[in-house]
């Protein structure tokens, strides 16, 4: 009987269509300004820094190693790095990470 109700009743009583539909675009806006603009944000600031990058520069790959690079190859999107005197190593570009200068912060 009470579905019989419910199912009868005008769409105004049910709580309304029109406050949903602002709690969700609401909850959207929120989302955006929170996670997607500051990580969007974040990721050009990554990529730009990527593409100042030169040889000599100190990096660190996501793997922890720490280098200095020796040859960019954006053709087929990889760096050369020292590691050690005479060691080289090839990484892809996006795994490597430019190091701040840290020649002015020494002791």
């Amino acid at each position: 009987m009470k579905l019989m109700t419910l199912l009868q009743a005008p769409a105004g009583a049910m709580g309304g269509g029109m406050s949903t539909i602002i709690m969700i675009v609401l909850m959207i806006a929120i989302f955006y300004f929170l996670i997607i603009r500051p990580q969007s944000k974040q990721q050009k600031k990554l990529e730009a820094a990527r593409k100042a990058m030169k040889s000599g520069d100190k990096i660190m790959t996501s793997g922890g190693i720490y280098g200095i690079i020796r040859e960019i190859n954006p053709e087929n999107g990889q760096v050369t790095i020292e590691v050690w005197e005479g060691v080289k190593m090839k990484v892809d570009i996006n795994q490597v990470f430019a190091l701040p200068d840290n020649s002015t912060n020494k002791k």
